[in-house]
């Protein structure tokens, strides 16, 4: 077994939605793709923000960069095409994959 330390990784998606698909967006979004997204197994985490009226990023916190890797080669393609006949159109997503360097507590401990 490696002794390696595994590097927390959050992958990022940015959606801006077109105003009348706001409300069928938020359902979606909750009841199916987040879910579903998680049972992978790829992932720990997930978070479902919004910034105004139709800005959302959803922040899905993956085990490792191994992890991660595994959802974007075995998984994404299908969840992906699953959104994309819920959403043809009126969707524009950006996608960012960030490596967490340091997370703090609040009180004040850093999280190993």
């Amino acid at each position: 077994m490696s002794s390696e330390k595994k590097t927390p990784v959050v992958y990022e998606i940015t959606a801006t939605v077109r105003s009348d698909l706001v409300g069928k967006y938020e359902q979606y979004m909750r009841e199916t793709h987040i879910p579903d997204l998680l049972k992978t197994g790829c992932f720990r985490a997930a978070s479902f923000s919004r910034s105004g009226e139709n800005l959302y990023r959803i922040r899905y916190d993956a085990h490792d960069k191994a992890a991660l890797d595994l959802y974007l080669k075995r998984d994404a393609a299908r969840l992906r095409a699953d959104f994309l006949r819920h959403f043809p159109d009126g969707v524009e997503l950006s996608r960012e994959i960030w490596e967490v360097v340091e997370v703090w507590q609040l009180d004040g401990h850093k999280l190993k």
